[in-house]
């Protein structure tokens, strides 16, 4: 009997198999850690259950800032087209959170039929009421930007008296709530108004414990000189190390994104430098959504754990029969002193517990006598979780990743930062010139042989590096240059001839009078001598 016994504690104690990490976090949580936040109501305190689609979805990257920061022209400027719902404006005009989604046709789902849907991760959405759901919609439009990753654009952060207006819904916690389950928060300023508004300062506070999460865009950087930049800079980082507090200084990326000429380009190596870095970090994000999902589910066994004790402390210390509601005051009041009880007892951080006004407030409106007392059959369970299964999915994440080595956001303005002179894999190649051949664009190419000729060809081509010297004149952005580059560079080899040279020139003239870029080139601007060998 001992002997079977032991086997059957040895069997428990061995990792579960899994095919896919997404799978076996799926599985974990419904079997070890959902029983424990249930019994001990977790998700009336902290955050609801959470569902399969949030382990399956594509990452997420939420957009904050007050308004005209440009959250829904960031968007525009990823994506490379408008979406369902976006307006833009200098007051606030975004009054909605938008999820800017995938999808094979383009529309609106309004927020009550988003939230029945169970292939979309936003069903515990519908517990912050119609206040909300009114405003809550998705865009969903076919994009290649899309089919890797999501955005959600968020209502602008009011200033001045009209924080005073309220929503009708908590808008701090419909923010935590997409926090806990984003893979990338961008908080986006804009370098003419740095004020950081009560409500602003409320919403970086209910980002709390995801400040890894957290990047800075100080956007519209291009409008003001460099020395005001530097003070602007400084600024920022003094207001954010107030709010935010974590030992490391968040990342600031500076710079203007959007599509159109920058209107002070002193610093464009600089934006260029920081808009290659960001692009970087967000064309990470598939590639990390294991690991990421993985931290947050370590994350919140810690603190149900943390919960787990602290209400089952709580139910110990109620009376049988008499002056419960007086004895309830009294727990609530002396709450830190429980803290600093079950922190000595479980040798559990202190950085684990959750906030303790918040905490206090929560529970004066809960019934004690329905608490659980404590259950180590199901702490166990998630300790064994903890100990042996996340070690077991964390050799899969690497496993997993090793796999996907190139799984990166593609398209929209990715595109531009990936190859050529303006993106962070370029190389310069080598190449034969072609003869001169006159094609559409030729009216205006004697006046761009001239500029030409004096960027020193060689065998009748331009490096990548001459090129962009002369084309970063337009003043337009590197990403929008980078798109142009790839379309005249025909042959691509990495260097330009005269007749690419023109038609890179005759592209940004196109861009410089209003018109969207071709995904493709068309076959009336290919030079004909490219035609030929095709």
């Amino acid at each position: 009997m001992f002997s079977w016994v032991s086997k059957d504690a040895r069997r428990r104690k061995e990792p579960e198999l899994f095919r896919t990490v997404s799978e076996g976090l799926k599985q974990l949580y419904a079997t070890k850690l959902l029983p424990l936040e249930e019994h001990y109501r977790f998700h009336d305190f902290h955050s609801p259950a959470l569902e399969p689609a949030d382990w399956e979805n594509k990452p997420m990257v939420l957009l904050v800032g007050q308004y005209s920061t440009g959250k829904t022209t960031f968007i525009r400027h990823l994506i490379e087209q408008d979406f369902p719902g976006m307006r833009i404006g200098p007051e606030p005009t975004t009054d909605s959170f938008i999820a800017v989604m995938g999808g094979e046709t383009e529309g609106i789902v309004p927020g009550n039929a988003l939230v029945v849907d169970p292939r979309r991760p936003f069903r515990k959405l519908n517990a912050f009421g119609n206040a909300f759901l009114n405003r809550f919609m998705c865009a969903q439009l076919p994009n290649p930007v899309l089919d890797s990753i999501s955005i959600i654009d968020t209502p602008g952060i009011l200033s001045g008296e009209k924080q005073r207006i309220s929503r009708g819904y908590d808008f701090a916690a419909v923010l935590e709530w997409f926090a806990e389950r984003v893979d990338r928060i961008i908080l986006l300023f804009d370098a003419h108004k740095l004020d950081i508004s009560d409500e602003f300062s409320e919403v970086i506070k209910a980002l709390k414990n995801h400040e890894d999460k957290i990047r800075v865009v100080l956007n519209k950087a291009d409008q003001i000189e460099t020395q005001q930049l530097m003070r602007v800079y400084g600024a920022l980082m003094w207001s954010l190390g107030k709010i935010i507090n974590t030992p490391e200084v968040v990342r600031v990326y500076i710079g203007s994104f959007w599509s159109h000429p920058l209107l002070i380009p002193d610093n464009r190596k600089l934006f260029e430098a920081e808009e290659q870095d960001l692009f970087k970090d967000i064309q990470s994000l598939p590639r990390n959504a294991a690991l990421r999902k993985l931290n947050d589910l370590i994350k919140r066994a810690r603190l149900a754990k943390v919960h787990a004790y602290i209400i089952s402390s709580l139910k110990k210390e109620m009376p049988n029969v008499f002056g419960k509601d007086s004895k309830k005051k009294e727990l609530v009041n002396n709450l830190g002193e429980i803290y600093l009880k079950i922190e000595r007892e479980h040798q559990i951080s202190p950085g684990d517990f959750p906030s303790l006004r918040k905490m206090q407030e929560l529970l004066l409106a809960q019934d004690f006598s329905k608490f659980q007392p404590l259950k180590p059959k199901l702490l166990d369970a998630v300790d064994d979780m903890l100990a042996n299964d996340i070690a077991r999915l964390m050799v899969m994440v690497r496993q997993e990743e090793s796999q996907m080595p190139t799984q990166v956001v593609k398209g929209g303005a990715f595109e531009g930062t990936m190859n050529g002179p303006f993106g962070h894999g370029y190389g310069e190649g080598a190449g034969e010139g072609i003869d001169d051949i006159e094609w559409v664009v030729g009216k205006d190419k004697p006046s761009y042989d001239e500029i030409f000729y004096t960027l020193s060809p060689v065998n009748g081509k331009i490096t990548g590096a001459s090129a962009k010297k002369e084309m970063v004149k337009s003043k337009l952005p590197n990403t929008v240059l980078g798109k142009i580059w790839k379309l005249a560079d025909v042959d691509k080899d990495g260097l330009l001839d005269d007749e690419e040279f023109a038609l890179a020139n005759h592209l940004i003239k196109v861009k410089l009078e209003g018109h969207e870029l071709p995904a493709e080139l068309p076959p009336h601007l290919v030079p004909p001598s490219k035609r030929r060998h095709e």
